[in-house]
């Protein structure tokens, strides 16, 4: 909760520093200001971005490496172990993809030009605000749900990294996509070899990532790589185990500095968007797809596809839970905050009007987020938890 509330804390600055006397100040310092990194030679190469962009490139695949290892994590002694424990949120979260994508677009197609490529900035979920969210609520909320918010956001996340892949790649450098690919087989060797010194891996993942940036497919790729090929010990749950255990140890590790220092820069960054001067007619067609495939899209996609799964007999509902609790879940899964923002920057840097879309994309994120905070929280708390595991 404590996460959520400092990132939240972060977004709002960023926001009120963009439309404050300090606005040249912040959009200088992130988006003016830029860091170079040169190495002179035969094998030379020249890394040289704005604050923002290093922010973006180099900050967020520490996040990615965090989910990866969240994935691993869930996919070997988690939730996501079997077909039958992660059936349920495959579904939800597939739906939770399709409708709101279908929904931006269906706006996107009126402005017509780049903002087709948005189509993804509502797909994603944002598992510190929806999570936290969801931890103001206590004891109201039945453990079964908590889970199921939890594998549904690891799968979307998932989701947005293989869609980032495919569709938000640069034009691709051979050469370095061929180290970086060498270095992905390095890391597979040394899992099977047994090899358990994370500085071995992380020294390996840090080549991985430069290949990656020159290569044009987008760095956070490497993280998530990384997290993936990261050593994990099955059923280590006393703490010196975990200790022991190079994937456990190496979250333990992230987890507070992700929370606290990467995703906060990140919201500070990135949400700052001038509002001044700016009137209805700011938030147009791409804000508006932005905003209800978050808010619409993202409950109404999970509740379809939940039902389909379970009526097919592939899934059922988790242990004390509802369908009308279900429903509350599905709404802050429309929280898609760091993603949706993440995506957007990635979906309209390279376009002609790209300012105009990103500043309209971020607009709809920010909106479509808060609604769907506010409606899921009062939505769960009218609920109540079911009658089947009251005291």
């Amino acid at each position: 909760m404590r996460a959520g509330l400092v990132l939240l804390a972060a977004a709002a600055a960023g926001m009120l520093l963009a439309n404050s006397p300090l606005s040249g100040a912040y959009m200088e310092l992130f988006h003016d200001t830029r860091l170079s990194i040169a190495l002179t030679g035969r094998w030379g190469f020249a890394l040289d971005h704005s604050l923002v962009e290093w922010v973006n490139e180099l900050l967020m695949p520490i996040f990615f490496l965090l989910v990866g290892l969240e994935i691993k994590r869930e996919m070997v002694d988690g939730q996501l172990r079997t077909w039958r424990a992660a059936s349920l949120p495959v579904f939800a979260a597939a739906g939770g993809v399709i409708l709101p994508a279908a929904i931006f677009l269906a706006f996107a197609w009126m402005r017509g030009g780049d903002a087709p490529r948005g189509w993804a900035v509502p797909t994603a979920t944002d598992i510190a605000f929806s999570l936290g969210a969801l931890a103001l609520l206590g004891s109201r909320v039945p453990t079964g749900l908590r889970v199921f918010l939890t594998a549904l956001a690891v799968i979307d996340d998932l989701a947005a990294i293989v869609i980032i892949a495919l569709f938000y790649g640069g034009a691709i450098g051979w050469l370095a996509l061929g180290l970086a690919g060498a270095c992905v087989v390095a890391l597979l060797v040394m899992n099977h070899l047994g090899v358990r010194r994370r500085s071995a891996y992380i020294g390996v993942g840090a080549l991985l990532w430069l290949c990656t940036v020159k290569s044009g497919a987008h760095a956070t790729l490497a993280g998530v790589v990384l997290g993936l090929c990261m050593p994990m010990d099955r059923g280590a749950v006393e703490p010196a185990a975990q200790a022991a255990c190079p994937l456990r140890s190496l979250e333990h590790s992230l987890m507070p500095w992700v929370q606290f220092a990467v995703l906060p820069l990140f919201a500070l960054a990135n949400a700052g968007v001038d509002l001044r001067g700016m009137g209805w007619g700011a938030f147009g067609s791409v804000a508006w797809g932005a905003a209800l495939g978050l808010l619409l899209g993202k409950p109404i996609g999970v509740m379809l596809a939940s039902g389909a799964a379970v009526r097919l007999g592939v899934a059922q509902l988790p242990e004390g839970t509802s369908w009308r609790s279900l429903a509350g879940v599905g709404m802050l899964c429309g929280i898609g905050f760091t993603m949706s923002l993440f995506i957007a920057t990635l979906a309209f840097e390279q376009a002609a009007d790209g300012q105009l879309l990103l500043t309209e994309a971020k607009l709809g994120v920010i909106a479509g987020s808060l609604a769907s905070a506010v409606l899921g929280m009062v939505w769960l708390r009218a609920a109540g938890v079911p009658q089947s595991i009251k005291p």
